[in-house]
């Protein structure tokens, strides 16, 4: 399949307005194809030659003003038109299409659970031309009209509001002008809520077995996407521009959600039919804010070329957090007074959960610039590896630490004038940059420069001491003549506007280990002129930089500050300046700045006093995942283990009395996952509940099940009673994970002809065998695969596309393999010239990641 060029996108930009697409898709014709007629009315600006994307499983005919063309002139993805005429034209198209199993294009799933059937399309990229012919590029927006035949008893859900006019036929009202990766259509028998709110049509759905899951969360669901869509219409000048609001719950989906204007696809996991935090859910919600601030950055005003992604994914992570706490915040007040506990600060869960990602990415060879040069995203295929921690959590920090130096004020009236400008069209970082200088007398453009056109971390260190004589005095001393100083260096370029915080230790107080109070609060910028900060009174036992996370760089405390965190660490009284102090500690475990040990220790020490639920789950996860797994060198880890275990233990004591049952559920998914011995699980599976609540609901036997898998602790015959038990979409992924888990030759074997050579596999049943079958301590049965990956993994990208591609390197690369051997092996694979796009930045990516374990163990090594 040829992918589309820059150079060719503009080209024929230049030659074509596209006005409006008809189309006809039929529903009812089997389950390996449905019908797709197209046509596209269009105007040539000029005479010229071009083409229209379509990927037919047939071309039945194709026709240009009336008269036929020939179907076997289509060169893979590509029907040329030559020499057009300058003037109006319509091109007519009739294929049948492929069904997708990968969640690309339009996507069947039959629900296990009750035979029932859902189709839902996913056009980004490169796969409209999967379900109807397309001058598919962001920059040709258009008119879309679709009707829909589908089988009797189904709903049709569109971009617009869908009439049922009889006998399985749907017809979607047209569309404003969007681009063509923004066209979107659900069917299926749904189940469905619907409601109105200020004048439109609101509803949510999914299939009908999530129905008592679904109705359970419905009030929570829709009260925050009213909260949101009020908020964002106090922020923003121009008014929502679609006829309804449709969210769609919808299985198998590669993405988070998917912005499309009028019906936003979820991933249905959103769909919780097992208990979840707290956190859990302030991340649903987040994603629902998250993809209606697309409505603006994205569908009313969209990017000329992918270059400019972040102009989409940026400014909806950064407002979606920012409009998600300010439009709760009254839900957040009522449930107090209700007694309930609402949500925790969003920008907490950001720091720990989303910055990290960030941090990853740009320090990896594959980084890249929030805002790339175009010459840097040449075709489709390489602007798809863009959506990463950097066009997401790196760009919403940059943004935030705009709107710290620019104000909010200045900020939104930028962001108005840019919608106003360019309302229903495209636009580039030019233009938007330009829009933000309207705004303010600061130098926006300059700016965007050092935030937006480099890459990397910039890295800022505390030196603290007392003024020498020479120095300025600064604010007044105290009574005792005490003063201390302040001095940040920058190992970078950018300019940061951030907030220091200075801790004493309090006394009489019960709120950990060693309990701090906030003595002092002020701003400065870095870099300064090189003068130290002089402040008042006898030097904080701690100094942090960045209180309150609002730029984007690695922190380095003083080493006095540092010994009071580790010490102190949970009885600072912010949740957001631990979010900093933790996420400076992982940076410094990824640095070989901070031996593994010391971390769980730290963990060890601290977590059993945090109170929020962000920071428990964000730390444990990377010291099981990384420190224990990934980190810690052979000798340690039964040590490591133990600790990780004894923290989960001490976790799941603390909430015996019920009062936090968020908090116990996390200890007990992580006790699971780090169990060394099978007994206790064996238990809590046999009694069908952990002693002390809560009861095992799906999520929770499964994951028991295939942490015995793991320990050789069950078998076939328990799986498979399992899955009968639980036949579900979920359920099936269970079996899957629990069967490639099993420490045995044969089933290592069986997933493996599974994942790389039967190709029938979708793609969640894909991810679920890979994440089951590399696990640490199963060296004796997986060695032999290390090398297969490789050549197998670049076959299987070729044949099954990049999303298939992308959840090889992601899921299926042997992550616990970490020595050298390994390392070299992989860097050759990647001198392959046959390697995918897809698959060869997650390889880079997590070959990094394994460069950066072994540097960790060797500097444990030597230290030793």
């Amino acid at each position: 399949m040829s992918v589309l060029t820059r150079d060719e996108a503009q080209t024929r930009a230049q030659i074509l307005d596209v006005e409006r697409y008809t189309i006809a898709l039929d529903l009812t014709t089997g389950e390996e194809t449905f019908d797709s007629a197209t046509a596209i009315r269009f105007t040539a600006r000029a005479a010229g030659d071009t083409f229209v994307e379509v990927q037919p499983a047939t071309l039945r005919s194709i026709s240009l003003d009336g008269q036929p063309l020939d179907p076997a002139l289509l060169d893979g993805n590509r029907y040329p038109l030559p020499g057009l005429t300058a003037g109006p034209h319509e091109l007519r198209v009739d294929a049948a299409m492929h069904y997708s199993r990968t969640g690309e294009g339009m996507h069947r799933f039959t629900d296990p659970t009750d035979g029932e059937t859902y189709l839902y399309t996913q056009l980004f990229m490169d796969d409209i031309q999967r379900v109807f012919a397309a001058f598919d590029q962001p920059d040709l927006k258009s008119v879309f009209a679709i009707d829909v035949t589908a089988p009797e008893g189904w709903t049709v859900l569109g971009n617009g509001v869908a009439e049922h006019t009889g006998q399985g036929r749907w017809t979607i009202a047209p569309t404003p002008l969007i681009s063509t990766y923004l066209v979107a259509i659900a069917a299926g028998p749904w189940h469905s809520i619907t409601t109105e709110h200020a004048g439109l049509p609101f509803g949510i759905h999914c299939r009908r077995s999530l129905a008592p899951y679904l109705d359970a969360d419905a009030d929570e669901i829709l009260d925050i996407t009213r909260a949101c869509y009020d908020r964002y219409h106090e922020k923003f000048d121009e008014p929502y521009p679609f006829d309804s609001y449709d969210q769609a719950f919808v299985p198998e989906f590669n993405a988070g959600a998917m912005e499309n204007p009028g019906l936003v696809t979820f991933r249905d996991e959103f769909v919780y039919r097992s208990a979840v935090t707290d956190t859990e859910r302030q991340t649903r919600a987040m994603v629902i804010a998250h993809e209606m601030a697309h409505m603006w950055f994205g569908d009313l005003v969209t990017l000329t070329w992918w270059d400019d992604i972040w102009l989409n994914e940026s400014f909806a992570e950064y407002m979606g957090y920012q409009t998600l706490t300010e439009a709760t915040l009254p839900r957040a007040l009522h449930s107090a007074r209700a007694g309930e506990a609402p949500f925790p600060d969003t920008w907490v869960d950001f720091g720990i959960a989303r910055k990290g990602w960030g941090y990853d990415a740009d320090q990896r060879p594959s980084t890249h610039p929030v805002a790339p040069d175009p010459d840097a995203v040449p075709d489709t295929a390489s602007a798809l590896l863009n959506f990463d921690g950097i066009s997401y959590a790196k760009g919403a920090s940059a943004l935030r630490q705009l709107v710290a130096w620019l104000g909010e004020k200045d900020f939104l009236a930028g962001i108005n004038a840019h919608f106003a400008r360019h309302r229903f069209g495209n636009a580039t970082l030019a233009d938007f940059i330009d829009n933000l200088a309207s705004a303010t007398d600061r130098d926006v453009h300059a700016w965007a420069e050092q935030w937006l056109r480099t890459t990397g971390i910039d890295t800022l260190t505390a030196e603290v001491g007392t003024p020498a004589p020479t120095e300025p005095s600064g604010p007044p001393a105290n009574g005792n003549g005490q003063s201390w100083a302040l001095t940040v260096t920058r190992d970078g370029s950018r300019p940061h506007r951030i907030t220091v915080g200075a801790y004493d230790h309090a006394l009489g107080t019960q709120a950990g280990p060693g309990s701090l109070a906030l003595r002092d609060r002020f701003e400065i910028d870095v870099p300064g002129d090189g003068t130290p900060t002089i402040r008042p009174g006898r030097r904080p036992a701690l100094v942090v930089l960045n209180d309150g996370d609002l730029t984007y760089a690695k922190i380095r405390l003083d080493t006095a500050s540092w010994d009071t965190v580790l010490a102190g660490l949970s009885g600072i009284p912010d949740a957001l300046t631990r979010a900093v102090l933790w996420n400076t500690a992982r940076d410094m475990v990824r640095d070989a700045e901070l031996p593994p040990a010391t971390y769980l220790a730290a963990a060890r020490t601290h977590l059993p006093y945090e109170t929020d639920l962000a920071l428990v789950q964000g730390v444990l996860s990377f010291a099981a995942g990384q420190v224990v797994d990934r980190c810690t060198i052979p000798e340690d880890l039964p040590a490591a283990r133990a600790t990780l275990t004894d923290l989960c233990r001490d976790l799941i004591r603390r909430t015996e009395d019920g009062s936090q049952p968020g908090l116990r559920l996390i200890a007990v998914r992580h006790f699971i996952d780090a169990a060394t011995q099978p007994d206790t699980l064996r238990s809590w599976l046999d009694e069908g509940t952990v002693h002390g609540g809560p009861e095992l609901d799906p999520e929770l036997r499964w994951r028991i099940l295939t942490r015995l898998a793991v320990l050789g602790a069950t078998d076939e015959a328990a799986i498979a009673t399992e899955l009968a038990a639980d036949p579900s979409a979920t359920g099936r992924e269970g079996a899957a994970r629990c069967r490639a888990a099993l420490p045995t030759p044969e089933a290592k074997a069986a997933a493996w002809d599974a994942l790389f050579t039967d190709d029938t596999l979708s793609n969640y049943l894909f991810t679920a065998t890979a994440q089951g079958f590399w696990q640490p301590g199963q060296e004796e049965v997986t060695g032999d695969y290390v090398s297969r990956f490789y050549p197998d993994a670049i076959a299987l990208a070729a044949r099954r596309g990049p999303a298939i591609a992308e959840a090889a390197g992601r899921y299926a690369f042997p992550v616990y393999a970490v020595d050298p051997e390994s390392l070299g092996t992989g860097l050759r694979a990647l001198e392959d010239q046959d390697l995918v796009p897809a698959l060869r930045r997650k390889l880079v990516d997590q070959l990094d990641d394994l460069r950066r374990a072994l540097a960790v163990r060797s500097a444990v090594a030597l230290a030793d």
